[in-house]
């Protein structure tokens, strides 16, 4: 027999769709948001040379800046109002999980619901305003010195950088937090993601331009293209993927009534770290080219023989990218999930696994079931970020999506999507609701 539950998600359809006036209201808020923002990436900073400064990121858009510009939307190329983006914002958040674990007042505050993840926030606020101070004093200073890309040069022109930096960053911050309150989605999740979608209609002329003029043969746009969809629905896949926990809860007696033992179960994500790994192995292997190109082949010798080595392509820099990716998707997955925590809480509410001991024998074997599936989304996202790289590298493929913007794409995708069949579901009942109240009050 078909549940209640599973007759609402049938009729999850476009007439369900056009009858949910609060949903409407929420794209359309969320659309709204979505295209101040790419309004702001074409406002750039006051005193900047717009061609010297093209000149400039031409030469070293291969480092860490081709990178933050992809994510902010052309922003950084054009050196706009919103060139840091939200990720001092990203920076902060993921500063303040990583202190939670070693400092006990943070760690008093998560366990204390929703006041202690209010006061959380306005930290990673705080910490915001100050990584993107920082940022935008860093990058005036790199302006001044990159030749004749300032205009007037001189510290009326750091502090004024720096401010509108900042003040692009935290407006940006708050557009996100009103997406995330009013809108459908992550605000912060889809502001990046319509950064890097921007950039695509680009990526494709560009692509079918190679090909009209010969560079790219037809036979091998199409084996891209095939390629791009199996890779989507690889992730799809992958990122749905649960290693799910049987959970048993014993009887219960309320008053003289026996109630039977639920079962439930413990999902464990195969990817629980998200896009968090590839972010940040792409920003240390990108660093010393950066570096590098700042210094136009001036600096060290050394800088310039480890800047060779770790080119694109190069078997020390895919080696070092798939080392730094499973050595930070276990590593993060160690600070957001904690198996003895989520032992204790099991045994706190009578849950049980079946033939493991409540307590520390539970927390031992969800860290073991952690440890192997943690090691097999490693391995996959290892996989899925290397492969546009060697296809760069060695086939000579204009790949615009790396495996980072692949991966942030598809997880915000899936996630928006979620919330908009949540939201029609929540419509359904309210109307179930409805007509269950107009039919009581016609039998009265």
């Amino acid at each position: 027999m078909v549940s209640a539950a599973e007759q609402l998600v049938s009729n999850l359809n476009f007439a369900a769709f056009a009858k949910a006036d609060e949903l409407k209201k929420r794209i359309w808020f969320t659309l709204g948001a979505l295209i101040i923002y790419r309004l702001g990436t074409y406002i750039p900073i006051p005193g900047i040379n717009p061609q010297a400064l093209a000149d400039v990121f031409r030469q070293n858009q291969s480092g860490i800046l081709g990178m933050f510009n992809m994510f902010s939307g052309g922003a950084v190329g054009r050196m706009a109002i919103f060139a840091l983006n939200i990720m001092p914002y990203i920076s902060a958040s993921i500063i303040l999980q990583l202190l939670t674990t070693v400092s006990p007042h943070l760690e008093a505050l998560k366990k204390e619901g929703e006041q202690g993840r209010r006061q959380i926030n306005q930290y990673t606020r705080y910490g915001t305003v100050m990584l993107a101070a920082l940022q935008g004093y860093g990058i005036a200073v790199g302006l001044e010195g990159a030749g004749n890309v300032v205009l007037d040069p001189g510290w009326f022109f750091r502090i004024t950088t720096a401010i509108t930096l900042v003040g692009g960053t935290v407006f940006l911050m708050w557009l996100g937090e009103q997406i995330t309150a009013r809108g459908v989605g992550n605000g912060i999740s889809l502001i990046i993601f319509a950064g890097i979608v921007a950039q695509l209609p680009h990526a494709v002329v560009g692509t079918l331009e190679l090909g009209r003029q010969g560079a790219l043969s037809t036979t091998l746009i199409i084996l891209l293209l095939i390629m791009a969809i199996v890779v989507i629905a690889v992730i799809v896949f992958m990122e749905r993927a649960q290693r799910r926990l049987l959970v048993q809860y014993p009887k219960r007696q309320v008053g003289n009534r026996m109630f039977q033992g639920d079962a439930s179960h413990l999902p464990l994500k195969l990817n629980s770290a998200g896009v968090i790994p590839p972010i940040f192995a792409s920003s240390l292997l990108l660093l010393p080219i950066t570096v590098a190109n700042f210094s136009a082949g001036q600096g060290p010798e050394w800088l310039n023989t480890v800047t060779a080595m770790l080119g694109r392509g190069q078997p020390l820099h895919v080696i070092i990218y798939i080392a730094l990716i499973i050595f930070f998707a276990f590593f993060y997955t160690a600070v957001v999930f904690n198996p003895k925590d989520t032992a204790d809480n099991l045994k706190k509410y009578g849950g049980f696994l079946p033939g493991i001991r409540p307590g520390e024998r539970t927390a031992e074997y969800i860290d073991y079931v952690l440890t192997r599936i943690t090691a097999v989304g490693a391995i996959y996202l290892a996989a899925v970020c290397v492969l546009p790289e060697i296809l760069i590298s060695y086939a000579g493929v204009p790949f615009y999506f790396g495996g980072t913007s692949l991966l942030i794409v598809v997880s915000v995708t899936m996630d928006t999507v979620a919330q908009v069949q949540s939201h029609l579901l929540a419509h359904q009942y309210e109307g179930l609701i409805k007509r269950s109240r107009l039919r009581g009050a016609r039998r009265r």
